[in-house]
């Protein structure tokens, strides 16, 4: 039997300006790490999973759901069930358990491997990461970290970045969407400057991905759990790293912004206590920027707490001219 046809995604509404000539629309892109680990690692998670998928599901039902998820931890099967069933016609998944690298790398963590940590030489799991959307996704693409270049239990996993460029139906061009999940720090069960040199191999390595990859004609956005709460020196190399990226954190949180921020912060530098992020950068032709921030499965009314991560959801505006080229 032939398999079933993706549906014709609906285009989102457009805003024309005839006097300046010039449209605009949002996409909504919310990353999420769902907790989606497996025994023995973590118990019982198959119910609250569930209720995941099936809250996107009723909220793609009514038509308020993201348009884009980019999720990590999705590796149990509970975890994989629980979002094929959220609603998203078009799924990608992230580098695979054996699946090797094909860019130029090089360097490695010092020092004998920690055996008893899970530095083993062989990944139990892939990498987690997923990508759902209701546009189509036009490209995919996957490449796992270096070998050497995880810490501790994050070895057992085969940790790296992911793309998907999607089409929206009215709006030229694409958008380059990429998913990543660093090394853990306190987790990872090894010290810290070895998780934090793990970091800093893998921060290299996503940025010759980014480099590899994006095709420098469509805007781009970079999400996922970065793992750097509470180390701004090493938040302060990634945004050195993605230079011509701009952290949504610390754009909403400018003086200035227009950013309508719908979160609970605590200081004038929120990026740093969070895992979760998310970064643009417009292209010559499509400009993005972000018009709203928020939380999604963050404990508030309508939202319960279904993960040891709230969900990041992220509003962008974007624009381009309707002058016909010369």
């Amino acid at each position: 039997m032939a398999p079933a046809p993706l549906p014709v995604a609906s285009g989102p509404s457009i805003l024309v300006d005839r006097s300046q000539e010039r449209a605009s629309t949002t996409i909504d892109v919310l990353s999420f790490n769902v907790e989606g680990l497996a025994w023995p690692a973590r118990r019982g998670r198959a119910a609250s999973l569930a209720k995941i998928g099936s809250i996107l599901a009723d909220l793609n039902t009514r038509g308020t759901a993201p348009d884009v998820i980019l999720v990590q931890e999705m590796f149990s099967r509970a975890a994989v069930r629980a979002l094929s069933r959220a609603g998203y016609p078009y799924r990608v998944w992230g580098p695979g358990r054996t699946q090797r690298r094909t860019l130029v790398t090089s360097g490695r963590v010092r020092g004998p491997r920690r055996w008893g940590k899970g530095e083993t030489g062989f990944h139990l799991v892939g990498s987690g990461l997923a990508i759902l959307s209701r546009y189509p996704i036009v490209a995919a693409a996957s490449e796992p970290f270096g070998a050497t270049h995880c810490a501790g239990f994050d070895c057992l996993s085969n940790k790296g970045a992911q793309h998907a460029r999607i089409t929206i139906p009215g709006v030229p061009g694409g958008i380059d969407l990429f998913n990543t999940h660093l090394n853990s720090q306190a987790e990872s069960r090894v010290p810290a400057e070895r998780h934090g040199a793990a970091q800093a191999l893998q921060r290299a390595d996503l940025s010759s991905f980014l480099a590899a990859t994006a095709s420098g004609r469509d805007p781009v956005i970079v999400a996922g759990d970065f793992n750097m709460a509470g180390t701004p020196g090493r938040l302060m190399k990634l945004e050195q790293a993605l230079s011509r990226y701009t952290m949504v954190h610390r754009f909403c949180a400018a003086p200035a912004s227009t950013c309508d921020v719908q979160m609970s912060w605590d200081g004038d530098e929120p990026w740093v206590d969070t895992e979760d992020l998310q970064l643009f950068r417009s292209s010559s032709t499509l400009g993005i920027m972000p018009n709203r921030i928020e939380a999604m499965f963050d404990g508030t009314a309508g939202q319960p707490r279904l993960s040891d991560h709230d969900g990041l959801r992220v509003t962008y505006r974007l624009e381009w001219s309707t002058r016909s080229p010369s």
